[in-house]
């Protein structure tokens, strides 16, 4: 009989690869999705079928992690074996916009979950969607399972608690229910509004002469970066394990923003220079033209200087490593998005 497993968050980066690997598995998957004016289901849309689809793997419900009926309802329909919490409103610089709602989603819809979970089958395996945000003001590096927490934006302070209610009901109700303290993780299908998205998009489309400049904010906060696709990789081996516990996934190597332009913008060939200091530092192409600078919009109240993780954990009990390194990764983000030009181009 095929295992069931239930997406929250099934159309963003790591639910769109997570439902792919699991039906790969031979799972039936269930996602969720809110309702909107907009499909924003391209992620998916490989693998989505009509509902009415003769033994369909695959299953949208509507659905709202903020919503507690909404929630309890779709668990006791779907009735899985496991499910993976990816809903989340995921933007750090946003949360200190919209703090709340950040609250409602990422803190007490992993609540939601928990309690429908007790309450309905407590034998269903939960997996729950943490950051390396949660460190913020770090207080040892690398990072570790034992490192105490410091968040520094009310996104990391709402993952925080879910992190903490996920190890408390485990202890309380004996549940199968984990953390993936996942570090910075990045693909073709990351939003457009995160940073590595949104250089690797910029500089491609200044490649092609589309776009003559691109804004960032702190040049020199250090990150942790791998490939979604070998992250969510670990999110399935995290509840395969024998007991439940929680777990670092990241590369263990670390880059600052600056580096990782540079790295793509040497994979694009584009030769840039950098002049000036602060916020007054920009780059400058080959004939003179400044096309990177720093603006202050793009700063945080509060900034994370650095982020790097250790996963020796993870390879020792769950026998998982990344697979991508970053050049490798900035070359399957870059290829995306020139074929897109490619397509975009052809559709004219």
């Amino acid at each position: 009989m095929k295992k069931i497993a239930l997406i929250f968050g099934v159309t963003g980066q790591d639910g769109a690869y997570l439902a792919k690997l699991l039906l790969k598995k031979g799972y039936k998957v269930h996602g969720v999705k809110r309702r909107s004016s907009s499909l924003n289901t391209f992620r998916i849309d490989d693998i989505y079928k009509d509902p009415f689809t003769k033994k369909n793997n695959f299953i949208l419900h509507y659905g709202d992690i903020t919503d507690s009926p909404s929630v309890f309802n779709i668990i006791k329909k779907v009735k899985p074996n496991e499910i993976y919490n990816l809903a989340a409103q995921s933007h750090v610089a946003v949360s200190f916009e919209i703090p709340e709602y950040t609250t409602n989603a990422d803190a007490l819809g992993t609540l939601r979950i928990l309690e429908s979970i007790v309450k309905l089958n407590r034998k269903i395996k939960f997996y729950q969607a943490g950051s390396s945000e949660m460190f913020g003001k770090v207080v040892e590096t690398p990072q570790t399972e034992k490192t105490p927490f410091y968040p520094r934006s009310p996104y990391g302070v709402a993952k925080l608690y879910a992190h903490w209610i996920t190890v408390n009901y485990r202890e309380s109700y004996n549940l199968f229910a984990c953390n993936g303290i996942l570090f910075n993780h990045e693909s073709p299908l990351r939003g457009e509004t995160f940073v590595t998205k949104k250089v690797v998009k910029a500089l491609c489309r200044i490649k092609q002469k589309k776009q003559k400049k691109l804004f960032v904010g702190n040049l020199y906060s250090k990150r942790d970066w791998g490939h979604a696709k070998d992250y969510v990789k670990a999110m399935w081996k995290i509840l395969q394990n024998n007991k439940p516990e929680d777990f670092i996934i990241c590369t263990g190597k670390q880059y600052t923003i600056k580096q990782f332009i540079n790295m793509v913008a040497k994979e694009l060939n584009l030769k840039i220079k950098w002049k000036g200091k602060g916020l007054k530092e920009k780059a400058y192409d080959e004939k003179n033209n400044s096309i990177i600078e720093c603006s202050k919009k793009y700063l945080r109240p509060a900034e994370v200087d650095t982020l790097k993780g250790n996963f020796s954990k993870a390879k020792k009990i769950l026998k998982w490593k990344p697979e991508h390194d970053l050049k490798s990764l900035i070359k399957d983000m870059i290829s995306y998005e020139l074929n897109y030009f490619e397509w975009t181009k052809n559709q004219k």
